[in-house]
Formats: structure tokens, C-alpha cells, sequence
């Protein structure tokens, strides 16, 4: 009887990780009815990670609103517990993310992480002890400003008024006052799980490659990065905290800096993470096969994204890995030294975007049926 450990990460816009675990399921079971599967859901510290982890873990949800990513937003959202209510695991896409707001009314300079400290707190509310947190699909650019203010920290002008939140106002910081800065962060080991390597500032920063996604335009751009490395600079001066150019501080327009500085988090790979607390490794050493997979597979996917990261540990313990892909980009070949078997696009012809992300399951589904078939 051959065992299958199923670990997708989500097909964007089509399906969940855990809804390509169950039509992987069902197609492999088309051509093998007596094999036995191992769901394990992943997520790379972006969309899906809370539920990827719940799932895994068996953890819950609580459910919580927060302010969104403007400021007079408020949200309805959620974030999980795990390891018996040990560690929280908090996206802060879920409060601040770029899906929270049309495209034609973004704007990073008024954006706000406020929502994403607010969960942080509901975390230490409910007695947390760790703290994960994934920092894919933001559409701020405040370098953790807001989130920090959710925690206590005061941000004062040169008059000693409180600044106004987002990456816009950043210079007018004269002042960083921690004195009530949560004290229950200095006993929380907080974690940022993240595949973003850009520093905070300059041509490879957070505001030059990522804001413009978020709604800034060419001399948007330039204020926001000079506002950043303001704040930066402040920093440095009143805290004698430099993290500014540590890879990943530049992730969800700076969060990952203001997070370092402010909550002593540590920054880690967020698909690393994700084995770790799922135990894949000791998943896949039970199986005959892996799968994997996520909406597009190319040349990028060795830098950290999740597939790769399946694949390095079958690889390891020198088990098969299948991986399926809504599209397949460049660069491919390289990837068969890295632990893929075979990748194949599960695509069934030419067709527009929107039907072919409405046909991910079925596709999903098919594309596996056929793969067990070489396998019985």
C-alpha cells in the first residue's frame, strides 16, 4: 500500500493549500483507490499560513476585528493558536493586507500596520507565548510605525504631538517614546516568517520594489524611501537599534524592521517555518511519494519559495517529489538537482486567466489522476 504526503502550498486566487491537498486526493485515488495519504497544507509566511498551520496542528482561530489598513477601517479577521495555546500564528495580511483595499484608492503613504499590532496584543491577551508572524501581501509601507502604536510606542513631532500614522509621516518623527511599549514582548519570543531578502531601504528596498504594487507612483516612491531611511536614521540615534540593511527588513513595506525594533523579533524563512512546525520531515519519511505544488513554478522557486522547500527535504531523505503548477515559467531544468522528480502544469488547454483559476481543482485533480497512473 503506498502512502502519499500531500504538501501544497495554495494556488493563488483558485485554492487553498488545503483544497489542492483534497483534489490531489482525489485524483491519485481515481488510479490507486487503496493508497494512503498525509495532508500537510504549507504556506511561505504569505497567504494561507494561519490556516496551514491550524490545520496541521489542529490549532483554532480566534476571531478578532481590527483596524484595516487605513486607520477609520475596521476589519473582521482572525488569527490561530497552536501548541495548546503556546503560540500564536498572526498574517498580517489578514489586517493590512493589499486585497483589503481597490486598487484605485491605495495609498502607502497613508497606510497603516495599526491592525497588525492590535493583533499582536490580542495574541499577548490570550496568553501567548511565541508568536508567529507572516508578513506576505501588505499594502503598507510604514515601517512597523503603526503596529508599534498599537503596542504603546509614541511617536511624537517636534511640538510633542502624536504623528499621524503612515509612511507619509514618517519624517515628522522627532520623538520615539517607548515608555509604554508592552512589557510582555520582552518575555515573547516573536518569530517573522517571511521569503523576502530586501533590506529596508534604497533601489532594493521595501518602497522601490514593492510600493508601487501598492498604489505609489515615481515621486511617491521617493518620498516614502526617504522617509524610511529617516526613520531609520532615528532610529539608530535614539535607540541605538540599526537593523535597517539586515535581509528582510525591507518585508510588508518595513514591517520586518519595525518588528526587529520593536518587538526583538527574529527574521526566518517563512516556507523553514512552516516544515518545522508541520514536522514534514518526519511526515515524508513515512511516505512512498510527495507532492507539491502552488500557482506558478519557475526558476524564483529556489529562492525560498515552497515547493522548494518540500522538494529539499524528500530530497534528504531520498524520496520521489511530483510538484503541479497552475503555470510553468523559465528556468525549470534547474530545479530537477534540487530534489523534483517531474513538474507538470495541470493547465488543460488554452484558455483566459479567470477560467483556467476557476478550473484549478478540477485541473489539480486531473493532472494527479494521470501521475498515479505511472505509478501504480
Amino acid at each position: 500500500m503506498k502512502t502519499f504526503i500531500l504538501a501544497p502550498d495554495s494556488f493563488k486566487e483558485s485554492m487553498t493549500a488545503e483544497q489542492a491537498c483534497s483534489a490531489m486526493q482525489r485524483g491519485i485515488q481515481k488510479a490507486i483507490p487503496n493508497a494512503q495519504f498525509i495532508h500537510v497544507p504549507m504556506a511561505d509566511g504569505g497567504e494561507g499560513t494561519v490556516d496551514a498551520l491550524i490545520t496541521a496542528r489542529q490549532g483554532r482561530k480566534i476571531q478578532i476585528q481590527v483596524s484595516g489598513p487605513f486607520i477609520h477601517q475596521k476589519i473582521d479577521s482572525y488569527f490561530g493558536f497552536i501548541d495548546t495555546d503556546k503560540t500564536a500564528v498572526i498574517e498580517m495580511a489578514m489586517a493590512n493586507g493589499i486585497h483589503l483595499i481597490e486598487k484605485s484608492q491605495r495609498n502607502p503613504l497613508l497606510t497603516s500596520t495599526f491592525g497588525t499590532g492590535e493583533m499582536i496584543k490580542a495574541a499577548l491577551d490570550h496568553g501567548a507565548l511565541k508568536i508567529i508572524i507572516g508578513l506576505g501581501g501588505s499594502v503598507t509601507n510604514d515601517a512597523g510605525a503603526g503596529m508599534a502604536q498599537a503596542l504603546g510606542v509614541k511617536f511624537l513631532d517636534r511640538n510633542g504631538q502624536m504623528v499621524e500614522q503612515g509612511g507619509g509621516h514618517l519624517d515628522q518623527i522627532c520623538t520615539i517614546d517607548l515608555s509604554k511599549l508592552d512589557p510582555r514582548l520582552a518575555q515573547t519570543e516573536i518569530i517573522i516568517a517571511s521569503d523576502v531578502n530586501n533590506p529596508l531601504c534604497g533601489e532594493n528596498g521595501a518602497s522601490h520594489v514593492f510600493a508601487p504594487q501598492k498604489g505609489a507612483h515615481p515621486e511617491m516612491v521617493e518620498i516614502l524611501d526617504r522617509n524610511l531611511n529617516y526613520f531609520a536614521d532615528l532610529v539608530k540615534r535614539q535607540l541605538n537599534i540599526d537593523v535597517k540593511n539586515i535581509a528582510g527588513a525591507g518585508a510588508a513595506g518595513g514591517l520586518g524592521f519595525g518588528l526587529m525594533v520593536f518587538a526583538t523579533a527574529k527574521i526566518r524563512s517563512g516556507v523553514e517555518i512552516m516544515i518545522e512546525e508541520t514536522q514534514l520531515a518526519e511526515k515524508i519519511a513515512q511516505a512512498d511519494y510527495v507532492f507539491t505544488g502552488e500557482g506558478g513554478i519557475d526558476f524564483q522557486t529556489k529562492f525560498g519559495k515552497t515547493p522548494f522547500g518540500v522538494a529539499q527535504v524528500a530530497k534528504r531523505l531520498n524520496k520521489p517529489v511530483i510538484a503541479c503548477a497552475g503555470y510553468i515559467g523559465q528556468g525549470i531544468e534547474e530545479l530537477y538537482t534540487e530534489g523534483f522528480t517531474a513538474i507538470f502544469g495541470i493547465v488543460d488547454g488554452a484558455c483566459d486567466l479567470q477560467t483556467a483559476l476557476k478550473n484549478g481543482e478540477k485541473n489539480l485533480e486531473r493532472t494527479c489522476e494521470n501521475v498515479a497512473r505511472l505509478l501504480k
